[in-house]
């Protein structure tokens, strides 16, 4: 997320304000804050409206202003921060509530922004996408643009959604696309709320900042940043592979993708905006106007169109098949002896060309030894089963488990406690997708760990002792080469995202 504390920025950000028809302009001052989203900071506040409202652990959880220029590292903060919470034929596609309130607002120059993790310097690997690549065209979209793209047909007709080589086990699984079809008009919609700075009070932060595409879609801050440099308390959830969750966040408060991707807009430490104020400033856009009219009709612009929308983007940011995909894939096929490869090939070619496929994608994809070793490892129940919490093809069993960090701390964050109020919830957070893990850190709830060869040692040393500690964490007798293992193969879990443009919005 950008930061905000220096005279010279605070003068661009003012000259923003004067060219760009913002939220700002319209905020209602009188209207109550709302609670933030898992495409957010995590912070917890009082929610707005009814729609208020993820995350995972070792690195899991969306912002970004389009075109802004990259925040510069600055120094870890003095004190800790007090703790935040953190929207027709068929197409086929292959490929992110209430809580207490939010931390008193601070003028920035009271606090320091977080510094980046030092790991995770790389951008994640892309593949081209159609359904994320924006209205054709270059520069600001027209108004022009944007009617001929509502006037296609195609572009509004419910996509038969089909996940990923290595995701594809989860199909089942996928959630809210009986209540909200997925539709390129709305994605593309989608895509243009997330990226776009607007939706702020200041029209200094998108979803995007916090959520970025170069870094995961994640931050590589230890705290999510909001308007005014101000910062939560929970390190930004990743936004990707939501598709599988219903509830989001750390502590899983927002029931649905929809209820957790419009909190931040109203998170008086985040977007700083309400939801009347931001309704009335899309609605002044129109090229904002015209797409939801013609995707929700007579509704137009309402709060809970803004998340359809933007939830609907974020269902389709999928990672795709890893180098670990690959080598499963080709392990079906290991025992195959070169007679029976032979009789596949004349009874049934199209299997003979599927497993000779799975064999080149090996071999383009390779896992290395380490981390061939490390799979071993992950799975077996003996000597770490990191399986235990860490399952199926997003590698999350979406629950709750107290790892014991941070509760050494004089007031520990209570994490899913908060919102259960159950004993074995006290300072448990969500299992994170291990998913492109190598991209996000730093890691836990609380970004307090920047590698994850730190996050794999504090696993061997059994967590931190603590009355609540998850009965699934245990010593591990690791020796260095183990851990150095474990690390690779979770590297062995990277695959692409899909390409997403990210300049394109309305005039």
């Amino acid at each position: 997320m950008q930061l905000r504390n220096q005279p010279a920025t605070w003068l661009c950000a003012v000259l923003v304000m004067a060219i760009m028809p913002g939220c700002a302009a319209k905020k209602d001052d009188g209207a109550t804050p709302g609670s933030s989203t898992a495409a957010s900071t995590d912070t917890q506040v009082e929610p707005e409206t009814t729609n208020e409202p993820e995350a995972t652990e070792v690195a899991d959880a969306s912002t970004e202003p389009a075109a802004e220029p990259e925040a510069e590292p600055e120094a870890e903060p003095e004190a800790k921060p007090e703790a935040k919470a953190d929207v027709t034929p068929k197409e086929t596609v292959v490929a992110k509530a209430p809580a207490e309130p939010a931390p008193e607002k601070k003028p920035a120059a009271e606090k320091k922004p977080a510094a980046p993790a030092k790991a995770a310097s790389a951008k994640p690997p892309t593949v081209d996408s159609p359904h994320t690549a924006g209205i054709p065209g270059e520069g600001p979209l027209t108004t022009e643009e944007i009617k001929k793209w509502l006037e296609d047909p195609k572009n509004h007709e419910v996509i038969d959604f089909e996940l990923p080589l290595g995701m594809a086990s989860a199909q089942a699984a996928i959630k809210g696309l009986d209540e909200n079809p997925l539709t390129l008009a709305k994605i593309e919609l989608g895509r243009q709320l997330y990226f776009d700075p607007r939706l702020s009070a200041d029209t200094t932060v998108s979803c995007a900042s916090c959520h970025d595409p170069d870094e995961g879609y994640a931050r590589r801050t230890q705290f999510g940043v909001g308007i005014d440099a101000q910062e939560g308390g929970r390190n930004s959830p990743v936004s990707y592979n939501r598709i599988l969750s219903d509830k989001q966040f750390w502590d899983g408060r927002a029931e649905s993708l929809e209820a957790q991707a419009v909190g931040p807009i109203a998170n008086p430490i985040e977007m700083g905006n309400t939801h009347d104020a931001c309704v009335a400033c899309l609605k002044g856009i129109e090229g904002y106007r015209l797409q939801f009219e013609s995707i929700f009709g007579d509704e137009g612009v309402t709060i809970d169109n803004v998340g359809r929308a933007l939830a609907s983007f974020e269902r389709v940011i999928v990672t795709g098949a890893s180098p670990f995909d690959y080598a499963e894939n080709a392990k079906r096929f290991a025992d195959l002896s070169d007679e029976e490869l032979a009789e596949i090939k004349t009874d049934d070619p199209e299997f003979y060309a599927e497993i000779e496929q799975a064999k080149k994608d090996v071999e383009a994809h390779p896992m290395s030894e380490s981390a061939q070793r490390g799979w071993a490892l992950f799975f077996d129940e003996q000597k770490t089963d990191c399986k235990a919490c860490h399952a199926g093809a997003n590698f999350t069993d979406e629950q709750y488990h107290n790892l014991g960090v941070g509760m050494d701390a004089e007031e520990p964050d209570l994490g899913r406690f908060t919102e259960t109020k159950d004993e074995k919830h006290r300072g448990a957070f969500k299992t994170p997708t291990l998913r492109n893990v190598e991209f996000t850190a730093p890691y836990m709830h609380d970004g307090s760990q920047q590698t994850l060869e730190e996050v794999v040692e504090w696993y061997a040393k059994g967590g931190h002792p603590n009355p609540h500690l998850s009965d699934k964490i245990k010593k591990l007798d690791l020796t260095d080469q183990d851990k150095a293992d474990l690390v690779a193969f979770m590297k062995a879990l990277t695959g692409p995202f899909p390409k997403v443009e990210r300049d394109r919005l309305p005039k």
